[in-house]
């Protein structure tokens, strides 16, 4: 690993959070709010911070970034931008400590929407405006932004894409690498604006509206009230963020597709697409089922609103609340548990484990079922109209299995701060598919405040653990990774 190579990386992520800054600032300042001198001194940290990592890193040759450089610059990428975007948290005082002003900042960049503030109604607005940014940001990611900025040319550019970007297979839509960032954040912003205008068409105010367009898309699920979307108590803004939570939770690619090819067959054709359809429709109408069927609600109408609007949010791990789940029969909380784990599509905004994998386990066990009957027969991996490849198959599973590893070791860590254990295990969940909201005294009602400040700094590790997949991060503790060292004073080539 070249370290000058990502210190000069980092370098380049630091001055780009910290421009980002300059819209709360500015917010801040318009309407005399009394965050301003902590985003101004925020600002001069995360530029000076980027000023440090240039000078150490600025004989770097960036032109072809190896595998190493690769790994080690986006997750410290996502470490470096989470840091300095927890200042202005923190010296505000909205924050206790840095821990939690950390804990707040990478929920946000991981779009997991976990919190630590009690009571968002009281947070100045500039800092409002700051967590709903970080998520947006997060969402799309931050390698790929700084991709979309920068004419990236080597074969590095694609590799930290891959890296960041979920997915059994990325590729390009376009020619050039840039080109399909460009179009990949042109579709998300597109998706805001659309949705921020719905908003704004059913009354909800700008800033209200904006907010929850970037929470929704993002599938983040930062809210401006404490109470989350039940806090408008408006059954036709449940039904366009639950649209719109489902459409975020699509691969973003067949977005792109429909638009050059002015058709929506992709959406019709695809598995995975057509998979999640199905999972998220046949629970919402389960769930539904249930809630009418136990008195809940007086008309299954409302019941399938609470219902479908709950399981598109956990699923899509958006985390958005419309009403309080924890009083909803156990079947229904059984079933929300499972959807903590299922996660969107590859390609999307969402965390989890994705449902390509979801489904090519399926077919896996299927097959190996059919082998145990007939131990001659040939395996083989259809997924649609396509033949999966035997190595995409397997690590698949091996994906699977890490994250169920994972979540049963951070279960355990987070049980010795003494923490009641259906918090633990739906905490760390909600924390490793970057969900946000749990079950017990993390549930919708609370919040991770309470939390002990170690048991903060692991929900930091697994929400940036899931929002990259596990194996960018994971494979920074192999020995393989460093068995060739670090050159730390590689001079730039001519």
């Amino acid at each position: 690993m070249r370290f000058r190579v990502v210190l000069k990386f980092l370098s380049i992520v630091a001055f780009i959070i910290s421009g980002w800054m300059l819209i709360p600032f500015a917010y801040a300042c318009a309407i005399n709010g009394r965050d301003a001198r902590a985003f101004a001194a925020s600002l001069m940290i995360g530029v000076f911070v980027g000023f440090l990592l240039y000078l150490g890193g600025r004989r770097a040759d960036m032109s072809r970034m190896r595998v190493r450089d690769v790994i080690a610059s986006v997750a410290a990428a996502w470490i470096t931008a989470s840091f300095i975007s927890a200042f202005p948290y923190w010296l505000d005082g909205a924050a206790p400590t840095f821990t939690d002003a950390f804990f707040e900042s990478m929920s946000g960049y991981t779009t997991t929407g976990a919190t630590i503030f009690p009571s968002l109604d009281e947070l100045p607005r500039g800092l409002l405006t700051w967590r709903a940014i970080t998520h947006w940001l997060g969402g799309m990611g931050i390698i790929v932004l700084t991709l979309a900025m920068l004419p990236f040319t080597s074969i590095g550019g694609f590799q930290m894409f891959s890296a960041e970007s979920p997915g059994l297979v990325h590729e390009k839509v376009t020619p050039r690498l840039r080109q399909t960032t460009i179009a990949l954040w042109s579709v998300y912003f597109a998706l805001t604006t659309i949705l921020t205008v719905c908003l704004c068409l059913m009354g909800m105010g700008f800033f209200d509206a904006i907010n929850h367009a970037m929470a929704t898309i993002s599938t983040g699920g930062f809210s401006t009230h404490s109470t989350s979307v039940a806090f408008f108590k408006d059954p036709y803004v449940e039904w366009i963020i639950t649209l719109f939570m489902f459409l975020s939770g699509a691969n973003f690619v067949l977005y792109i597709r429909a638009l050059r090819g002015k058709t929506l067959k992709n959406f019709f054709t695809d598995p995975e697409f057509k998979f999640y359809f199905f999972v998220v429709a046949s629970t919402s109408l389960a769930i539904s089922v249930a809630l009418y069927a136990g008195g809940l609600y007086l008309s299954f109408f409302d019941a399938l609103r609470y219902g479908a609007f709950q399981v598109t949010s956990l699923v899509t791990t958006t985390g958005f609340v419309s009403a309080d789940y924890e009083m909803w029969p156990y079947v229904t909380k059984s079933l929300l548990f499972i959807c903590l784990f299922l996660g969107g599509c590859a390609g999307s905004t969402s965390g989890g484990i994705k449902h390509i994998r979801l489904l090519v386990t399926g077919r896996q066990i299927a097959r190996q079922l059919s082998r145990t009957l007939n131990p001659r027969s040939v395996l083989i991996y259809p997924i649609g109209t396509t033949t999966l490849d035997p190595a995409v198959v397997s690590s698949c599973m091996a994906f699977t299995g890490l994250y169920l590893i994972v979540f049963a070791a951070g279960t355990f860590a987070i049980s010795l701060f003494e923490t009641d254990l259906i918090a633990a295990i739906s905490g760390v969940a909600s924390a490793l598919g970057n969900v946000g909201p749990a079950f017990g005294n993390l549930g919708p009602k609370y919040n991770f405040g309470s939390q002990a400040q170690g048991a903060k700094w692991i929900y930091s590790f697994l929400m940036m653990s899931g929002r990259l997949e596990l194996y960018t991060v994971f494979a920074l503790f192999s020995g393989e990774f460093w068995r060739e060292g670090v050159i730390w004073f590689e001079e730039a080539r001519d």
